[in-house]
């Protein structure tokens, strides 16, 4: 028989009341009396009926988390930092990954899983500006990313176009002029590549270098082979840089290594730059100079900020935008120190 309430209250000589305010965390009571009921709970090895718990709180103690992809770095540190902060909290996280396809994405914001959950933290990618309305949900929602703005939910993001143009300023320091991108998307606006291209420009124009699209490296999806093969493909059509910026670390580093294996030296003939400041960026070789884009900020703030929606539900607070702030970490493969070949 599994052990019950009335077991530990009687063990302890004191009310089921008594014990459920123990179990809750009640601040009013005495030491001596909590010290009783917590030995006697360890002793019969009670367990709190969860179910029963979240039926008479109207809370379930866990949120979910959707992001794209837990295959890129960054999603996955993200994914660990958000539940780190939840954890601190006392939440439990159930992440879905949806692979960036619009469908996916759209079928879990009907999905009967989040009643198991007090809310969502959603990070959408194959989700359009035109899909806004889509986010009018009957659950707390905080939106992570950059493919929606403006919506009817809370949003956390970095600041892509103010950090790409630092990243782009960087370099333009440090003597370079012909600087590559590698990871810009067709036709792109609104998204991280839409936005940091942009970044990349309005730094440009403040230095007075024309803009080339023959430095404007495209490709898919921001994995480190697709960094490498569109790396391949600027040296190959000979176009003559002496810095990249890759819109992620990720492409960044695949980069890297075909630019050592044709011959360029880094930084020396060809600086690198990122964008993530992942946790693998600083130990390449060379350690990738990088954009820290203040992704634990992101995930505390977006827990915290799903915490007070859920806990005020219909407070009428209008919905926010919370950006968070950067820094360039310089490292060995675009050290302010170094300018550009000559």
């Amino acid at each position: 028989m599994a052990t019950t309430l009335h077991d530990v209250a009687r063990l302890a000589g004191v009310s089921i009341k008594t014990v459920s305010n123990v179990i809750n965390d009640y601040p009013h009571i005495k030491p001596e009396t909590r010290a009783r009921v917590e030995r006697a709970i360890a002793e019969l090895g009670y367990t709190p009926n969860l179910t029963a718990r979240s039926l008479r709180s109207g809370r379930t103690g866990a949120i979910a988390l959707a992001i794209p992809d837990l295959g890129l770095s960054y999603f996955a540190e993200l994914a660990a930092a958000v539940i780190a902060a939840a954890e601190d909290a006392g939440l439990v996280v159930l992440v879905e990954q949806t692979d960036g396809e619009r469908e996916r994405e759209l079928a879990l914001l009907k999905s009967p899983r989040l009643k198991l959950t007090d809310g969502l933290i959603f990070s959408p990618l194959g989700m359009s500006q035109d899909d806004v309305a889509l986010l009018e949900v009957p659950y707390p929602m905080v939106v992570l990313g950059e493919r929606i703005f403006d919506g009817p939910t809370d949003h956390v993001t970095m600041q892509n176009v103010a950090a790409a143009r630092a990243a782009t300023e960087y370099l333009i320091a440090g003597g370079r002029r012909r600087i590559a991108i590698v990871g810009a998307h067709e036709g792109e606006v609104i998204g991280s590549a839409g936005l940091r291209l942009r970044g990349y420009r309005e730094a440009l124009d403040a230095a007075g270098i024309p803009f080339d699209d023959a430095l404007i490296g495209h490709t898919t999806l921001w994995h480190r082979s697709n960094g490498a093969r569109t790396m391949r493909e600027l040296l190959d059509r000979d176009v003559e840089f002496d810095a990249v910026f890759g819109l992620n670390d990720t492409l960044a580093l695949g980069a890297m290594r075909v630019l050592q294996e044709s011959g360029r030296r880094v930084p020396e003939d060809v600086a690198v730059i990122g964008f993530d400041d992942l946790d693998e960026a600083q130990y390449s070789i060379p350690s990738l100079t990088t954009v820290h884009p203040g992704q634990d900020w992101i995930a505390r703030t977006a827990v915290a900020t799903l915490l007070e929606r859920i806990g005020a539900p219909g407070s009428g607070i209008a919905p926010r935008t919370l950006l968070a702030d950067f820094r360039i970490e310089a490292r060995e493969s675009a050290p302010a120190t170094v300018g550009a070949a000559r």
